[in-house]
């Protein structure tokens, strides 16, 4: 048996009809920027979220550059402030923060959740402490009433990088997206909700943030030609609009898909040397990525591929670590690095079905470390 980790092929026909009547209809429209499609997707995405606002953008790391850049246009934010951000992330939320020419303060994650440790935020915050970004890596909501909590107390903006969360839930009520000050999502094609190339976008409820970065997004324009900001060329085009509208209506259940496999995998996997995510709520874990981890990572990751089946690793250097930021590679998070050495994601997508579900299942079980 053959598995891919994920086929975008197989997951466009699932929708392909409504897909390519969407794109035959956005051809024929002859408007292929800034037009009908991309409003119908914004206002259909801030209302599935659960915000004002959306603003379509060329992709999730742009989202979240244009929010911090939108808070230093509206004075909140200077250069060398400093952003709270999780150790355990992709890159992209570290990236966006120093493009601001800000200054990045890692937190460690807990180790059962993966997610930002909101015991450890309170003792990072300095004068220069600006922002609080959250990740819901891995499509598990990050926020807890706590660090909302810190925000507040501290007067503090709070951030979600919602790349790998559409359709999350906290506490069974809000959608990932709308529970801090402004959220960037990535619709990358592997996503939960992914484009048929880059796209992203901003949600928010502050009518001020949301002006402003549409502006910066569109070279900074204010009105045709005239630019009030310094602006970039970062726009959500009709196309990707079009697509994304269909994938939308399907999201949830998409959703209820990956959750059944990922109780499948919970509940019958049984061996001692692999560790698997921990769930108390199942409404906050759309489960983007299901993350396993063991010490033989690299072992493990062989083996299933000798039996067919490929595996991902999210993300095998940590961000500390990377050369681009070489003046953090002395530092030590200790938390971050055992689990960027030990995590393999195994498929899991709408896709999958039980028969592969379960051969991953006895493939697992079957492995003697």
């Amino acid at each position: 048996m053959k598995i891919p980790y994920l086929s975008l092929k197989e997951m466009t026909k699932k929708n392909r009809a409504e897909l390519f009547a969407e794109l035959i209809d956005t051809l024929d429209s002859g408007w292929y920027i800034h037009g009908e499609k991309n409003k119908r997707f914004e206002q259909n995405y801030s209302a599935y979220i659960g915000t004002k606002h959306c603003i379509g953008v060329a992709n999730g790391l742009d989202a979240l550059i244009l929010i911090l850049r939108a808070y230093k246009e509206l004075d909140f934010l200077t250069d060398g402030d400093e952003v709270i951000v999780p150790a355990n992330t992709y890159i992209a939320s570290i990236l966006a923060i120093t493009e601001n020419n800000l200054i990045p303060v890692l937190v460690e994650p807990n180790i059962k959740t993966y997610q930002i440790d909101d015991q450890k935020i309170e003792e990072a915050i300095t004068e220069r402490t600006k922002v609080i970004m959250i990740v819901h890596l891995y499509g598990q909501c990050s926020y807890t009433e706590k660090i909302g909590q810190i925000a507040k107390q501290h007067n503090l903006k709070l951030i979600e990088d919602n790349a790998q969360a559409h359709g999350c839930l906290y506490a069974g009520k809000r959608k990932t997206g709308a529970l801090a000050d402004s959220a960037g999502h990535s619709f990358y094609p592997g996503k939960n909700l992914g484009a048929f190339g880059d796209a992203g976008a901003v949600t928010t409820d502050d009518d001020e943030l949301a002006l402003v970065v549409r502006r910066l997004a569109n070279y900074g324009s204010v009105k045709k030609y005239v630019f009030g900001y310094k602006g970039l060329n970062s726009r959500l085009d009709e196309m990707q609009a079009a697509i994304l509208d269909v994938k939308l209506r399907y999201l949830d259940q998409d959703n209820d898909r990956r959750k059944h496999i990922a109780k499948n995998y919970i509940n019958n996997i049984k061996n001692n040397a692999i560790i698997l995510p921990s769930v108390t709520d199942w409404d906050s874990n759309v489960f983007h990525i299901f993350p396993i981890r063991t010490k033989g990572r690299d072992r493990l990751q062989e083996y299933l591929g000798n039996k067919g089946i490929e595996t991902l690793i999210h993300y095998p250097i940590p961000p500390h670590k990377q050369e681009c930021y070489k003046e953090w590679n002395e530092l030590s998070f200790p938390i971050t690095e055992k689990i960027h050495d030990e995590e393999l994601s195994i498929p899991l997508s709408p896709i999958l079905n039980d028969e592969c579900a379960e051969y991953i299942i006895e493939a697992l079980n079957s492995y003697d470390d």
